[in-house]
């Protein structure tokens, strides 16, 4: 990676401040315009806040040895719908 120089680096970093303000300014403005974009996620996918009441689901870990279960289980099926078929 490049070095930059030190003043290069604070004028990123003042034009990155410049535009974060700016953006803060603008969703302001959004928000002032459309008040019921302030609830935040549950509105941005689509449902009313009052509605989404569930927390966001989370995946579960599988074990290792859960996993082998599911797999041989599997492999029992398939086997069951490839004889099924043969008859």
């Amino acid at each position: 990676m490049a070095k930059h120089s030190a003043q290069i680096l604070e004028l990123a970093k003042r034009g990155a401040e410049h535009r974060y303000q700016e953006l803060k300014a603008e969703l302001a403005l959004l928000v002032q315009q459309f008040p019921h974009l302030r609830g935040g996620a549950a509105h941005r996918l689509g449902s009313p806040a009052e509605t989404v009441k569930t927390p966001i689901r989370r995946r579960r870990r599988v074990s290792r040895d859960a996993r082998a279960k599911m797999a041989a289980a599997q492999t029992r099926r398939w086997a069951k719908v490839r004889a099924e078929r043969t008859k």
